[in-house]
């Protein structure tokens, strides 16, 4: 052995030495003092995967009734007055003066000065033999209300769109925090090992405010991010080999990397490194699955009609169909996302009619064809559907500067307003929680964004306090540390 190998032997000695000292010694008692202290608080320890598959399902706490989730999120918050929420004394005090009662203490995001009462703009009938209240907005998911569970009582304490969007979605109004399809996919990993476990769809336009953080794995491994499909072109981008590379060439250059990612976790420890490794793999096969499943051109013409789809075009029609396909291969989660809900304007009519109306006609009949294609087919029987938006919409009239007649549409209102659950586990044709005589505040089972969650989790299986991660000194959960309840009102 040469000086300069001598050196280098050495130095690696050393090296090795100092890394054990510095990191393994450190580590090792910051493991038994964490230990300790679950121990001393009584805690559940922070369930872990399998770095090597990540997409393995976490056993469940208990009998699960829901396989798969569809959440349908109208971004921009949908008014409920427009929809669901009939309220006879609207009618009765539309243009008057807003009772003080109801602006006493309370943040807005327009209203200054006294507003007016704004009554309904459209016609409400009964439906069903649950005698249920729909708008003429909705026609064909009013067929659909024997199946739906309305909860007229949800709350948040956001009432901007982003922080509101984090809320909804994530369980929290900052950044950085797993989305719930990122928890569920945790959970119970992914069906089919061609697929991600966790699935995006977009329409409308543009993306939500706060982007693809409301669809981001926060502090979890990214394996359980949801990955954004296109409704034109590649349904992924970058599924496709370049000019020039087989499916041959790219199997060598992955095993090439795999190589290297191995050495890096051998060398380093990192999880993340064994979990690129799977993520890896899975675009590889997902360049042959992905084009298939994702092709709609292939669904009888009796299906295309049913839910108006277009093929080759970017729809929320379209997604709907794709959602249906997804489950029914093996996507645990699949998240739509419809822009274009956020309901102001300088008169009632632009406000509330025009544009409004438009997304009400673009979006009624894809949803209850949805809904009307997964009962055919006997998956509502493990499928839960879920519709909302951030927020509801106040009563009141929004009047910008104090002026009542400035802004005819409706402000923000964390205060109250109504989602829709349907399929497994939840009762078919009821409605949860109700709101004060003018539909602003809850009055009775009121429900807050972390009950949803809490809810959600249980109807997979999972006790939303056990389902957790280590991370910054505590367990994180999707619920955080408020105390949520399951809403044992809507379970079947």
């Amino acid at each position: 052995m040469n000086l300069f190998q001598k050196l280098q032997h050495d130095q690696l000695e050393l090296t090795t030495r100092r890394h054990f000292m510095r990191d393994c010694a450190t580590g090792l008692g910051s493991m038994w003092l964490a230990l300790q202290g679950h121990k001393a608080m009584g805690a559940p320890l922070a369930i872990e995967h399998d770095p090597k598959a990540p997409l393995a399902p976490i056993a469940p706490s208990f009998d699960a009734k829901v396989k798969n989730v569809i959440y349908i999120h109208m971004i921009g918050a949908p008014s409920q007055f427009e929809l669901f929420v009939n309220k006879p004394e609207l009618v009765k005090f539309n243009g008057k003066d807003c009772p003080s009662s109801y602006l006493e203490g309370q943040r807005f995001a327009f209203i200054q000065g006294t507003p007016k009462i704004l009554g309904p703009v459209y016609d409400f009938k009964q439906y069903g033999q649950s005698g249920t209240f729909i708008s003429d907005r909705m026609p064909h998911l009013a067929q659909h209300v024997d199946d739906l569970c309305f909860i007229h009582s949800m709350q948040t304490d956001q009432f901007n769109h982003g922080p509101a969007q984090l809320k909804i979605l994530t369980g929290n109004q900052n950044l950085g925090h797993p989305s719930i399809g990122s928890w569920v996919t945790y959970g119970l990993g992914s069906s089919n090992d061609n697929l991600p476990g966790y699935m995006v769809l977009l329409s409308g336009g543009r993306l939500p405010r706060v982007g693809k953080s409301l669809w981001g794995s926060g502090y979890l491994p990214s394996v359980y991010q949801g990955v954004q499909c296109r409704s034109t072109g590649d349904p992924i981008l970058n599924v496709k080999n370049p000019a020039g590379v087989d499916r041959v060439i790219r199997r060598r250059a992955l095993d090439a990397l795999n190589k290297v990612n191995q050495a890096n976790f051998h060398e380093v420890g990192d999880p993340e490194t064994l979990a690129r490794i799977a993520q890896y793999e899975m675009a590889y096969r997902m360049q042959s699955s992905v084009p298939e499943v994702m092709d709609i051109n292939d669904e009888p013409k009796e299906i295309h009609e049913l839910y108006g789809t277009e093929p080759g075009k970017e729809s929320f029609a379209n997604n709907c169909l794709l959602a249906r396909k997804l489950v029914e291969n093996g996507v645990r989660f699949v998240q739509l996302f419809d822009w274009g809900w956020d309901s102001h304007g300088a008169s009632k009519s632009e406000a509330l009619n025009h544009g409004f109306k438009n997304k009400c006609q673009q979006t009624d009949k894809p949803v209850a064809a949805l809904l009307s294609d997964l009962k055919q087919r006997g998956m509502l029987e493990d499928t839960l559907v879920v519709w909302g938006g951030e927020f509801g919409r106040t009563p009141m009239q929004e009047n910008r500067g104090g002026d009542a007649g400035a802004f005819a549409g409706r402000d923000h209102n964390p205060n109250a307003f109504t989602m829709w659950l349907a399929g497994a586990g939840v009762k078919k044709g009821i409605s949860y929680g109700e709101t004060d005589e003018l539909g602003y505040r809850v009055v009775k089972d009121p429900v807050h964004t972390y009950d949803l969650h809490a809810t959600i989790l249980h109807l997979l299986g999972y006790d939303h306090h056990k389902l957790s991660v280590p991370f910054q000194g505590l367990d994180q959960k999707l619920t955080g540390v408020h105390k949520a309840h399951v809403i044992k009102g809507i379970l079947a």
